[in-house]
């Protein structure tokens, strides 16, 4: 009997147990559904959130010059893309800090940022008075970091 195979159980007919993989399909597209939504959601924070027209030039805004909500979205992406970074290279936050409960955390302040911005154009980005694709980008984004913190979570089961 070989050394190495002393403290393994044996399965029926001698063989060893299979190891653990991660779960195919749906199931274990958490962390490319985490990882794509948030470098989407860092990188709409460039995209033109607002668009308009005045004085015969037609101007957009890009999310980062909304203000704080926009610099906000962009970190809350960094943050996302960090995690999934740091999980790939083999670093794991607390058990007690589920990392699929703080992927949802920041996936619901960004969707909640980003519908500030739906909702309200700000004084400071005027005559831009209509919303442009890149703040429902930045919306799909966020929903798709929930999605994916909720992929997470079905893993961890």
């Amino acid at each position: 009997m070989e050394g190495s195979d002393l403290f393994y159980d044996q399965g029926p007919g001698g063989s060893r147990p299979p190891a653990y993989s991660r779960p195919d399909g749906i199931w274990g597209a958490g962390d490319r559904v985490t990882w794509i939504a948030g470098l989407v959601l860092a990188l709409s924070s460039f995209m033109g959130w607002y668009t308009g027209s005045g004085l015969g030039v037609k101007l957009a805004v890009i999310g980062w010059h909304t203000g704080t909500i926009g610099k906000l979205v962009f970190f809350i992406g960094l943050a996302v893309v960090a995690i999934v970074a740091l999980r790939a290279v083999g670093f794991d936050l607390p058990a007690a800090l589920p990392e699929s409960l703080v992927v949802l955390g920041l996936g619901a302040a960004a969707t909640v940022f980003v519908l500030i911005r739906v909702i309200t154009i700000p004084d400071s980005v005027l005559p831009a008075d209509s919303r442009g694709i890149g703040l429902w980008i930045s919306l799909l984004a966020a929903l798709g970091v929930i999605a994916g913190g909720l992929l997470r979570a079905a893993e961890d089961l």
